[in-house]
């Protein structure tokens, strides 16, 4: 009998990869959505579409309604959508959280399920919507899945780390495609090592089917490529997937101020660094798809590489006043 699975989301970005994942492995599929992105699967045999709100108790009823083995929800940005969802598909065989890596709260290397905690959230942030609360209540919302599981529902959560890949509406890794494609020195920010842990969309869309068909109730996930690359790896990597060779430079923070620039300006940087640990989903027989592959294909993929300005990231005419400082040195 063919197996149901329903998303909460998914017109977009991981959706989209997640949705093609379970199609591929034999699911139906319905995506519940509000309909205000263009659904890649308008005409694809064996996905339905139900609008609707999932802030809404009726349409989530609706949803439900539909009766499906497995749901993923990809956007509940609060813990009380969480809570809403876990009642309304408490008789599903899985219900999938997409949780995040910015849940946990203490900056351990790496960060494991279990061990490293997460962070606290007030009722003030949980109905928050800023960045600023971002990592809480995704917390909140696995603290949300554990009360439900501990309640007898099938529940449990996937927390990724960094995700790019093809269709990445935040544009933070067509920066250094970008800058790789277009100039021959790529100014990296601190000495080229920093280490913020990503993850390829298909890894997270492998992650989301592997969890829901075995994973156990009331455990997390997290879900990060099998190897890190730092900040110069993925430039090198880049490189390599556009045939081509970078200087890559590094520069400190007082070099950077020589162009009114700080690390933190540039996309991927982060200090500590953010690494988990991703041994337990490996236990359910989640093959991960390696870097090398996952950048050629976002690469290939990256919209206007040939721009003249990334999308995000600091502008080239600062960067060139901290390569020319660099050059004097």
């Amino acid at each position: 009998m063919t197996r149901h699975a329903l998303f909460v989301g998914g017109t977009r970005f991981i959706g989209r990869r997640a949705v093609r994942e379970f199609r591929d492995a034999g699911y139906d599929v319905t995506v519940f959505h509000r309909g205000e992105h263009e659904s890649p699967f308008a005409d694809s045999e064996g996905v339905d579409h139900l609008h609707g709100d999932r802030t809404d108790d009726g349409d989530l009823a609706d949803a439900a309604v539909r009766d499906p083995d497995v749901v993923v929800d990809l956007v509940a940005y609060q813990p009380r959508e969480v809570r809403a969802a876990t009642r309304a598909f408490d008789d599903a065989d899985a219900y999938v959280y997409v949780s995040s890596g910015a849940a946990y709260g203490a900056e351990a290397v790496p960060k494991r399920e279990g061990e490293t905690d997460l962070e606290p959230c007030s009722e003030q942030q949980a109905t928050d919507d800023s960045g600023a609360t971002y990592g809480a209540r995704k917390a909140e919302g696995d603290r949300a899945v554990f009360a439900a599981a501990e309640d007898g529902v099938n529940a449990m959560s996937v927390r990724p780390c960094v995700v790019y890949g093809p269709h990445d509406y935040t544009r933070r890794f067509d920066y250094w495609v970008q800058r790789v494609a277009n100039y021959d020195r790529v100014l990296v920010p601190g000495d080229g090592t920093n280490l913020w842990h990503r993850v390829s969309v298909e890894n997270v869309a492998r992650a989301l089917r592997v969890v829901a068909e075995e994973g156990a109730p009331g455990e997390a996930y997290n879900v990060g490529d099998w190897r890190l690359q730092t900040l110069r790896g993925t430039v090198e990597t880049v490189a390599d997937a556009l045939d081509t060779e970078v200087e890559v430079v590094t520069a400190g923070e007082r070099e950077l101020a020589a162009g009114g620039l700080e690390p933190g300006d540039f996309p991927l940087y982060r200090d500590p660094p953010h690494v988990l640990d991703t041994n337990k989903l490996r236990s359910l027989g989640w093959e991960p798809q390696s870097p090398t592959e996952a950048v050629a294909e976002t690469v290939e993929e990256t919209p206007e590489r040939e721009a003249d300005e990334a999308q995000a990231g600091p502008d080239r005419e600062a960067e060139e006043r901290v390569l020319g400082v660099l050059d004097t040195l």
